[in-house]
């Protein structure tokens, strides 16, 4: 029998269900000298709690880094845990970008569906569903993550900007040189365009480690804000669901969803 590798475990662990939740991008720390350690986990859970993961290339489609200088990739290496350790020696906002190969789960029972769908505000989708003449059990989802970080190297002055993801959200306002007395602001996107009457999932952390959700919609723009403290941290999510075309549940996917993140701290 083949032994039961890390990757292998690894592998084993983000095709289960849990990837049905949120998965982000945790640096050790937003804010870092120029010249010193930038390091972060990819993490997966639930309220903004979750086990830290290796990169693994096989599971990873890209894995950037945006700075005024332009995009480059990580120089990660498999297996690596923390997944990000990288040094810049220019001050400036560091936007860490990654997208994830694609996996899937199945759904044994429609509660567990029905469950999702409601979260996540898919309006519709029951009838569409039901037209398309799918069962209510043993149906295929597929999905993929598309997670953003930023991280403040000196000053942290610069701003973020659409990287090409087919769904992200790009932080209009930079938390750590810009005025926030009116809140966060960031725009959902989705194919390259704004996704009006979007709902974001706010997950802000305090600094002692307490978790609250709240929700919020993008506007007409596809452009959402939402209120920030002084040293919290906060995890922004955003998920969009595709008919995969295929109306056979034998024949693989039914569904396919995108789910777009960005972590970041307002300084204190």
């Amino acid at each position: 029998m083949r032994p039961f590798t890390l990757i292998t475990a690894v592998f084993a662990l983000l095709s289960t269900p849990l990837s049905s939740h949120e998965f982000w991008i945790s640096p050790d720390s937003y804010s870092v000298d120029a010249g010193a350690s930038m390091s972060a986990a990819f993490r997966v859970g639930q309220n903004f709690e979750g086990s830290s993961y290796s990169f693994i290339e096989f599971r990873s489609e890209r894995f950037d880094m945006v700075t005024a200088d332009g995009t480059a990739p990580v120089p990660a290496r498999m297996g690596d845990r923390p997944a990000l350790n990288i040094t810049r020696d220019t001050d400036g906002l560091v936007v860490i970008v990654h997208e994830t190969s694609t996996s899937s789960l199945t759904y044994t029972e429609w509660e567990k569906f029905v469950k999702f769908v409601d979260h996540k505000d898919f309006a519709g989708l029951y009838d569409a569903h039901a037209a398309r003449d799918l069962p209510q059990q043993d149906f295929v989802e597929s999905y993929a993550r598309f997670a953003k970080s930023l991280i403040a190297v000196g000053d942290g002055a610069g701003t973020d900007s659409f990287s090409g993801l087919k769904t992200e959200i790009v932080a209009v306002t930079n938390p750590f040189t810009d005025d926030l007395s009116n809140g966060m602001v960031v725009d959902v996107i989705y194919d390259g365009a704004a996704r009006p009457d979007a709902q974001i999932e706010l997950f802000e952390k305090s600094p002692t480690g307490e978790v609250e959700i709240t929700l919020h919609r993008t506007d007409e723009t596809g452009r959402g804000s939402f209120p920030v403290k002084p040293g919290y941290e906060y995890l922004v999510d955003a998920v969009v669901i595709e008919d995969t075309g295929n109306d056979d549940a034998t024949a693989g996917p039914v569904w396919h969803t995108l789910w777009a993140s960005l972590t970041f701290q307002v300084p204190n």
